[in-house]
């Protein structure tokens, strides 16, 4: 069940697999998908394919070190790296009015691109993504094992932190895509868990901002964003409770429905 004032209306389009044509074809809009760790613009497809469909420009473009870039991975790939590729890609695609979404690790590399091209975007949305403060960083967040992936790869002197290598649980994907997930994540920039974010509330001025909450994926992180956006009113949040942490490729019809409603 989508727990949100317009439940009814989403269900009815997700159950149907159709973004209205004619909707779409009169508000053209220009989306940009920034992807969690281990994954790159792959994992979006699903969700992209719809919005194109209905007439949509569609940017997902995989971040330095990872997926169709993992060619490029190095110790010296950090959080600056990631927030250039967005900053870069907005930049020379000359985007305007975009709508920014970001996935769980994008979170902190879309904060940190707002600071720059926060004139560029009008709406942004959150897929169970962290919504850091100034300082902090993504091992602050991270789970013991992710943790301890993080000091064996510093301790062997390698630039990618493996993970994603066995899904097991449905928190994260659906059993039917767990083989698809693993073969297609490639290691994560070790560098990019370890260095302070720079913000200072570009992400809070946008003027369209949507929250979504995958509760089946244990992050006290998210729930605590969650909760913070919806004490804002500037904030509209909704929670999908049936899929996992991939709910892109769990519910793409439900996603891509939310996605537009939100842009």
């Amino acid at each position: 069940m989508l727990r949100s004032a317009a439940a009814g209306s989403l269900a009815a389009a997700a159950a149907s697999g159709v973004i209205g044509a004619a909707r779409a074809q009169s508000a053209r809009k220009t989306f940009v998908f920034v992807s969690g760790a281990f994954c790159g613009g792959w994992i979006w497809r699903r969700v992209t394919d719809r919005l194109e469909q209905g007439g949509h420009k569609v940017f997902a473009e995989s971040l330095t070190g990872l997926a169709d870039r993992s060619h490029l991975l190095s110790k010296d790939v950090n959080l600056d790296t990631h927030i250039a590729d967005v900053v870069n890609l907005i930049k020379w695609e000359s985007l305007e009015n975009v709508c920014l979404v970001a996935w769980s690790y994008a979170g902190f590399v879309c904060s940190g691109a707002l600071e720059t091209i926060g004139d560029k975007v009008s709406s942004v949305v959150w897929l169970d993504a962290y919504i850091p403060v100034d300082g902090q960083r993504v091992a602050d967040f991270a789970a013991e094992g992710v943790r301890k992936a993080i000091q064996t790869t510093m301790d062997k002197g390698e630039a990618g932190v493996r993970g994603l290598t066995k899904i097991t649980t449905a928190a994260i994907v659906a059993e039917p895509d767990r083989a698809f997930a693993e073969a297609k994540a490639t290691p994560h920039p070790v560098g990019t868990y370890l260095q302070q974010v720079k913000v200072s509330g570009a992400l809070q001025k946008v003027a369209k901002k949507t929250y979504i909450r995958l509760p089946r994926f244990p992050q006290p992180a998210f729930d605590k964003a969650l909760a913070d956006c919806k004490s804002d009113k500037s904030w509209a949040t909704f929670e999908l409770p049936d899929v996992g942490h991939m709910a892109m490729l769990d519910a793409p019809e439900r996603v891509s429905e939310l996605i537009l409603q939100a842009a």
